[in-house]
């Protein structure tokens, strides 16, 4: 006997409630987006592998460890998409969205594919929920973006429960600013070189920031490395962001000189939101300003800022929060029928009665469940009560010559004879 086929490790169906929930975090989200002015943008599952090397940087984790990277029949180089900064910058300027005036504003959902560890909140494929603005400068932009994806997390009833990492990584433009940094943690990790991970050592010589990001050595190194210390023009842009954001409500706001984040392309201001409720690796979405990765990836200079929300982890959270789900459940589609339809007696006639009143109870926008598949009435009565309707139509030979049916309240027990055009009518009054 051969065995059953199983989903992959890291890869997962997402079953009911899970995938109303999700649905319903995704409706929320759009709503919050769409309030700020941000536009969908459906991004495609495989790019070119070239596209996050170049974007993401070749010392990242990602590019390094976790791309799901292969050669498809015509010899390219592909990847999956590991997280959707790069796709989006690549549609903007294969697109020329800059024409469609000063800033543009995109948010995108999907799946991302990372190899990395399968873990609580923390799959191979995993969905994202992300929000770019291209092509403002202006600290505002920053303060925007934050203020959007805390209305996201707000609408999932985390408000008030989630707390904001900020910190300033510099520029490049001034030598005095991030160059500078970087040529002091570069000497100071290379005098520890001997205590450092394999990946650190490697890449001390190419990218040492990437080191305060290392899972095994970043926190070790936190307490004693060089600080950033931001130009005139870093530090008010920066201070500017974390002023605005504490006058518009947001009371957990932490200044936070150990949050590098994980890729290369940030520049002035990153963040990162928190939560209790997801484990030890308690970190929901973050983002920052990346004024250099659209010139590196061959268009103009542009200045822009975005970030990605963790679908699952946010999820987690909002749980942690509510087990009820209160928040979500508002957004999710009535799980119970409206209206159970039973049919007392079988046949041609009556199975084509039943099903006209199923579909007209649907049209008028409620939700109809019926037991055609069940013998008796007895046994589809059963099934209306299983499933919670709040209303059984009854169709009997008598009902069917008389073109009503007994409508059956089942909170209360009351019954009433109904005309059948009549029952949507009746069970929305109710």
């Amino acid at each position: 006997m051969s065995s059953k086929i199983q989903s992959v490790r890291g890869f997962r169906d997402l079953l009911p409630p899970e995938s109303e929930r999700t649905a319903a975090l995704e409706a929320l989200a759009r709503a919050a987006l769409a309030r700020y002015g941000f536009r969908e943008l459906r991004l495609p599952t495989v790019e070119n592998h070239e596209l996050f090397v170049k974007s993401t940087g070749e010392t990242t984790d990602i590019v390094e460890k976790e791309m799901f990277a292969f050669e498809d029949a015509g010899g390219r180089r592909l990847a999956l998409r590991p997280e959707g900064t790069p796709g989006a910058v690549r549609a903007f300027l294969q697109h020329s969205l800059s024409q469609g005036g000063p800033a543009c504003k995109l948010y995108y959902v999907g799946s991302m594919f990372r190899a990395e560890r399968p873990q609580a909140g923390r799959y191979r494929e995993f969905e994202q929920i992300g929000a770019e603005t291209l092509g403002n400068p202006h600290p505002a932009a920053d303060v925007e973006s934050i203020l959007a994806l805390k209305a996201v997390f707000d609408a999932a009833g985390l408000e008030g429960r989630v707390k904001l990492r900020l910190n300033n990584l510099g520029c490049d433009e001034d030598p005095s600013c991030r160059p500078g940094f970087r040529a002091r943690l570069k000497e100071y990790l290379s005098a520890r070189e001997a205590e450092l991970c394999e990946s650190c050592r490697r890449r001390v010589g190419r990218n040492p920031l990437r080191a305060l990001d290392c899972k095994a050595d970043g926190p070790r190194l936190a307490a004693d490395a060089p600080r950033l210390e931001p130009c005139a023009a870093c530090a008010a842009h920066v201070g500017t962001v974390s002023r605005a954001l504490s006058a518009e409500g947001c009371a957990h706001v932490y200044p936070d000189a150990n949050l590098v984040r994980g890729l290369d392309y940030y520049t002035r201001t990153v963040f990162e939101f928190t939560a209790a409720g997801v484990g030890a690796q308690d970190a929901l979405a973050g983002g920052g300003r990346y004024d250099g990765l659209v010139g590196s990836m061959g268009g103009p200079a542009t200045p822009a800022v975005g970030w990605a929300l963790g679908v699952e982890r946010t999820l987690m959270a909002a749980l942690a929060a509510d087990p009820e789900g209160a928040a979500l459940r508002r957004a999710m589609p009535a799980e119970k029928p409206d209206v159970f339809v039973a049919l007392q007696g079988r046949g041609d006639e009556a199975d084509a009665a039943g099903m006209r009143l199923l579909e007209a109870v649907r049209r008028a926008g409620l939700r109809a469940a019926g037991g055609l598949f069940a013998s008796s009435l007895k046994a589809q009565m059963r099934e209306a009560n299983r499933c919670g309707a709040r209303f059984v139509a009854i169709l009997g030979e008598e009902e069917l010559k008389s073109g009503a049916c007994t409508l059956k309240d089942m909170t209360g027990g009351a019954e009433r004879r109904v005309a059948l055009d009549e029952v949507a009518a009746a069970a929305r009054a109710a």
